[in-house]
């Protein structure tokens, strides 16, 4: 088995005068969990599509667990998939154990393996109620039961906490890290990007069809470098001495907060600095700059449609 379970290599996808795709290089080892994330129409959904094989590119190669999306072999790389879609669209007459039961036929995976997979997702419960009495979230857990069929070695979810309550969030987030632990690869689109920047091994930013950036958050904070911001509450009567001190620098002073903007390489400094004052500060943080500021700081608002 190849450990690199994606592969992809200057792939491109057309559409007439529109390059939704444009040259992206991509490889994803064993094990690892990667954010996808872009604004609308940035490439996310076609180069899913293409991962998935159901789109052929234009241009490049896309390898799946070694075997390129167009040929005859991937119909069986398929079945050790596992796909989420950003709405998962069920048969509402049919019970939650019976539409786990077709997933299951279509998957070649024994019927006695839903009740595990209801159970681990929790609606164990409601298998024998009509989908169609399901709540969003519901839905969204039996979606995410059908991925977990067959134990896939590589995992594939578009905006998956969609209709999720905080504890449906918790649970997803704790089973794909258990599906991490024991060796899938794992890829997963959001735009709730706060949910997912301490949650990923690896972020790749997509912008106009091509890769802005890739790496770790701490990576791509290094690489942006974008400020850090030093925030200090000033005890009583010691924000005047604050201030003092800080001179020089951009301070911004917000009711009993005192804001200070500070370059990646100069938080030593400020640090040293800081520490001088002693008792006329009574509390501090360091804000870094979040996965949002990084994607924004990055012109992700600014990526062509898709």
């Amino acid at each position: 088995m190849d450990d690199k379970l994606i592969d992809l290599r200057s792939v491109g996808k057309r559409y007439g005068a529109l390059q939704a795709v444009d040259g992206v290089d991509l490889a994803v080892g064993r094990g690892r969990m990667v954010g996808l994330i872009g604004h609308n129409g940035a490439g996310k959904s076609t180069l899913f599509k293409m991962m998935l094989g159901l789109l052929e590119p234009t241009a490049g190669e896309v390898r799946i667990c070694g075997v390129r999306t167009g040929d005859g072999a991937f119909r069986d790389v398929r079945r050790r998939i596992g796909y989420l879609p950003e709405s998962f669209v069920a048969y509402d007459n049919l019970t939650g154990m019976e539409l786990l039961h077709l997933f299951a036929d279509l998957k070649k995976v024994a019927r006695s393996a839903c009740g595990n997979v209801l159970e681990r997702v929790g609606l164990s419960a409601a298998a024998d109620r009509r989908v169609g009495g399901y709540s969003k979230g519901m839905r969204q857990r039996l979606g995410f039961a059908q991925l977990l069929l067959g134990a896939p070695e590589l995992v594939f979810l578009d905006e998956p906490t969609n209709g999720l309550d905080p504890d449906g969030i918790h649970d997803f987030y704790r089973i794909l890290h258990q599906l991490r632990a024991e060796g899938a690869t794992i890829v997963i689109t959001s735009h709730i990007l706060a949910e997912i920047q301490e949650r990923v091994d690896e972020l790749v930013i997509l912008s106009g069809g091509r890769i802005a950036a890739q790496g770790t958050l701490a990576q791509l904070r290094a690489g942006a470098a974008m400020p850090a911001e030093f925030r200090l509450v000033a005890r009583a009567g010691g924000a005047g001495r604050v201030i003092a001190a800080l001179r020089g620098h951009r301070v911004q002073v917000e009711s009993d907060c005192i804001r200070v903007p500070c370059e990646p390489w100069q938080k030593m400094q400020m640090l040293q600095l800081i520490s001088t004052l002693g008792d006329a500060i009574d509390d501090l943080a360091i804000h870094e700059p979040s996965l949002e500021d990084l994607f924004f700081g990055m012109g992700g608002r600014h990526a062509r449609a898709a």
